[in-house]
């Protein structure tokens, strides 16, 4: 049987009415849908997503998120190389060492991954090479100060495949968004 939206809405107000005030509602007639209009009675299935909570550094070159036990530790790669280089700079080691204390601290053994990413700047292909090989320069320097903790170390470039961000907006470039999108992400196994 199918009712028309109209008499879905009216059997709607009826059931408030009735439960906010029953005097009121056996006053109220209970009207009825007019002949011949009919209508599909339908649920609504709302899509359910993942409420990821991301806390940024005031300078806004780390952030840090959570996924169920997954950790996501992101450095922007402005403060990790200079422009188009996969070489770290002098300061970059002083973050990865912060990086690796927690490392230390709170994973739960494994696998850590080492992501890179670019913006969207440069061809596909260049920056896959260039996040893959930032992403290496960082695993090796994690893989001096993680030695002895028993984690296995991969890395991997993605380019600009996973973006943060959107590169443009209304067609135009969002620089912010740029920066953001240029990093290396640390991601471990919380201990539970």
């Amino acid at each position: 049987m199918s009712r028309s939206p109209s008499a879905v809405l009216a059997a709607a107000v009826l059931t408030v009415s009735l439960v906010a005030s029953p005097a009121a509602a056996a006053a109220t007639p209970v009207p009825t849908p007019p002949p011949g209009v009919t209508g599909a009675v339908e649920d609504l299935v709302l899509p359910v997503e993942d409420i990821i909570g991301e806390v940024e550094s005031l300078d806004g070159t780390e952030s840090q998120s959570r996924r169920g036990t997954e950790v996501t530790v992101a450095l922007t790669s402005d403060v990790l190389f200079a422009v188009d280089k996969w070489v770290l700079t002098a300061q970059a080691r002083r973050r990865l060492e912060q990086v690796a204390a927690k490392v230390r601290t709170e994973a739960a053994g494994g696998v850590v991954r080492i992501e890179g990413h670019t913006d969207d700047q440069g061809a596909d292909a260049y920056n896959r090479r260039l996040s893959q090989r930032r992403a290496q320069a960082v695993e090796q320097v994690m893989r001096t100060l993680l030695d002895d903790t028993g984690v296995t170390l991969q890395a991997r470039g993605y380019g600009e495949s996973r973006p943060k961000a959107p590169n443009l907006v209304d067609g135009k470039p969002v620089a912010k968004n740029r920066a953001r999108n240029r990093r290396v992400e640390i991601v471990f196994d919380a201990r539970q």
